[in-house]
């Protein structure tokens, strides 16, 4: 059994000054680099994920972009897998299936943002294909959202998010709190 680091979108974009600001996106960049580190003391492969948006009309995350680049806080190394995904899914599009099968990846640790997207639609497409999965919570930031004209905080969308992924989907908790290399 081997256990993989997939830190999916911690770009950018998403942190103070960026075009798609998150609540709570340096705090998830510090716990995910906590995270980061702990796999790479232990000798495990770490796969990180990049978003380019293509479509018409995006205002993040935009190819050339400084906004695009993955973050400071969880920066890959020489020797990392880096993919780019175009989609919410990492696995849409992307290697990632074929990454963790030439790792023998049968547990994934997630970090990553934005919570009520990327990470829930990859954590749930990674349940779908037979991984057990572990989301520290902590690593992950999302933003309000509104829907019949109510605004939803992003606490809020959080927690909701969270808790769904922890119904079913994945083991999720704090990253002090999950068996952790």
């Amino acid at each position: 059994m081997s256990s993989v680091l997939v830190i999916i979108d911690i770009q950018n974009d998403y942190f103070p000054g960026g075009c798609m600001e998150l609540d709570g996106a340096d705090e998830a960049g510090r716990v995910a680099s906590g995270v980061l580190a702990r796999f790479r003391l232990a000798g495990l492969p770490v796969v990180h994920v990049r978003h380019e948006n293509i479509r018409p009309g995006s205002t993040f995350f935009l190819p050339g972009t400084s906004g695009a680049d993955i973050h400071g806080s969880v920066a890959p190394l020489p020797g990392e897998a880096v993919l780019l995904k175009h989609f919410p899914n990492a696995f849409r599009g992307t290697d990632l299936l074929q990454v963790l099968r030439d790792f023998s990846a049968t547990s994934l640790t997630v970090c990553g943002m934005m919570t009520h997207m990327c990470v829930d639609t990859s954590v749930r497409a990674a349940f779908d294909l037979g991984f057990a999965c572990r989301l520290a919570a902590d690593a992950c930031a999302t933003r309000e959202l509104s829907f019949a004209g109510r605004r939803v905080a992003a606490a809020d969308v959080q927690a909701a998010y969270l808790a769904a992924l922890g119904a079913v989907f994945a083991r999720v908790a704090p990253a002090a709190e999950l068996d952790l290399p």
